[in-house]
């Protein structure tokens, strides 16, 4: 069921696509936004993962180099039902983790050296159940479809200003203004909202998974708390979403709104409170 919500999200958007761009450029439009998401949805679920993996440098490791670790991970995905995901460690101080990959046995999962060194063995392992809950629900390339197109939708709405329909179909200036200016915040909108609801769903099934609410209650805290005091030296706006907690907390900018695909610590940490 997860599988096929997640083909019809990517569906959907990518409809919204070219429906976008039949809207500024009439036929050609849709086949030129028909050819780039199809593009585009392949190089995201087949290349997606090693991309992001190579942009942080991520580290491969198995039990022999990441004992503790490789524990953790083997004994939360057999609880949760699931295959061993690739271990991959990444040399930063700022204590986070991501997952990444198209489905469960093209998966992995991928932690920074501060979050092993500044958390607790339970905290350690609250986040990789929040991480593998992520992979369960296919998570992953949900966030990076959503991602993709709505920033595809935003680059075409630049191209709207130099497009005003076709020949068959001229458009109304005041309707192309108001698509440029609506359809890049809806998509914005959409990919906020998925990624909100679906770190909601992953500290749920995290808590369920590993009994202990109260375990990622107190990583969260740390989490944001250390984000607030130092920056992931490669972080990319582009990919923020990925992360347990938003790598870019703690700098101070006026295009803070780029960056709220997260709910705020405080509410996450509510809605765990309520799981006890």
């Amino acid at each position: 069921m997860e599988q096929l919500k997640t083909y019809a999200l990517m569906t959907g958007l990518t409809l919204l696509f070219i429906w976008f761009g039949g809207m500024i450029a009439g036929k050609t439009g849709m086949i030129i936004a028909f050819l780039a998401a199809a593009g585009m949805n392949f190089y995201a679920y087949y290349y997606s993962d090693t991309q992001v993996l190579k942009h942080y440098h991520a580290i491969p490791v198995d039990h022999n180099s990441a004992t503790g670790l490789y524990t953790i991970v083997e004994r939360l995905t057999h609880r949760a039902n699931l295959p061993m995901p690739a271990l991959y460690i990444i040399p930063e101080a700022q204590p986070n983790a991501f997952a990444t990959g198209r489905d469960y046995e093209h998966a992995a999962v991928a932690v920074t050296e501060g979050l092993l060194d500044l958390m607790t063995e339970e905290e350690v392992e609250a986040v990789i159940a929040h991480e593998l809950s992520h992979i369960k629900h296919y998570d992953m390339l949900i966030g990076t479809v959503t991602a993709t197109i709505a920033g595809a939708i935003a680059m075409l709405a630049q191209f709207g200003m130099f497009f005003g329909g076709d020949r068959d179909r001229p458009t109304n200036p005041l309707v192309m203004i108001a698509l440029m200016i609506i359809m890049p915040l809806a998509a914005t909108v959409i990919q906020m909202t998925v990624s909100r609801n679906r770190e909601f769903m992953a500290d749920e099934g995290a808590a369920r998974m590993t009994g202990h609410p109260e375990w990622l209650q107190s990583a969260l805290a740390k989490l944001d708390n250390y984000a607030r005091g130092m920056m992931m030296h490669d972080a990319d706006p582009q990919t923020a979403h990925m992360f347990i907690i938003n790598p870019f907390t703690g700098k101070d900018m006026s295009l803070k709104q780029l960056f709220s695909t997260h709910p705020s610590t405080e509410q996450r940490i509510e809605r765990l409170e309520a799981l006890k």
